[in-house]
């Protein structure tokens, strides 16, 4: 029964990490100039890879026999707190939004690692996870390769 709650609450992690990364997607379309708009197709898309997730993860927690969280996390409020006040004094240059989004983008891939490494993840949650934070890594990637670009 503890694996079964410890499998719950990595998977309520991950959901509440997926709701962060669309919160703060839609905050940093919020911040594109009109010139920068080729970025929210690429937002839009990163948010649909979340929604994605969220509802892959919460059905997994659902299979346990536990409530899937639909809430985002304390530092997740932070950081787009954060990310408000940097604005602020930065300005919505396409390099400051794309570098707000490359920091979302390291805490999402240190959650995901942080559920590969626990040891009561059953294999088939592993698997999935895996296959998450890869994708998350793809988009990481483009993220970063768009904010070396500018």
């Amino acid at each position: 029964m503890e694996t079964v709650n410890v499998n719950a609450e990595i998977l309520n992690d991950l959901i509440q990490i997926n709701n962060d990364r669309i919160v703060g997607y839609e905050k940093a379309i919020e911040e594109l100039r009109p010139e920068d708009s080729d970025l929210k197709t690429l937002f839009i898309k990163m948010i649909d890879e979340s929604r994605r997730n969220k509802m892959a993860l919460a059905t997994e927690v659902q299979a346990l026999g536990k409530d899937a969280d639909t809430d985002t996390t304390t530092s997740g409020k932070i950081y787009r707190a954060w990310m408000d006040v940097k604005a602020t004094f930065t300005g919505h240059d396409r390099k400051t939004v794309l570098s707000n989004c490359e920091f979302g983008e390291d805490a999402a891939q240190r959650a995901y690692k942080m559920a590969l490494d626990d040891e009561d993840l059953s294999d088939e949650l592993r698997g999935i996870i895996s296959e998450q934070k890869e994708t998350l890594k793809n988009s990481h990637d483009t993220i970063k390769r768009l904010r070396d670009a500018s």
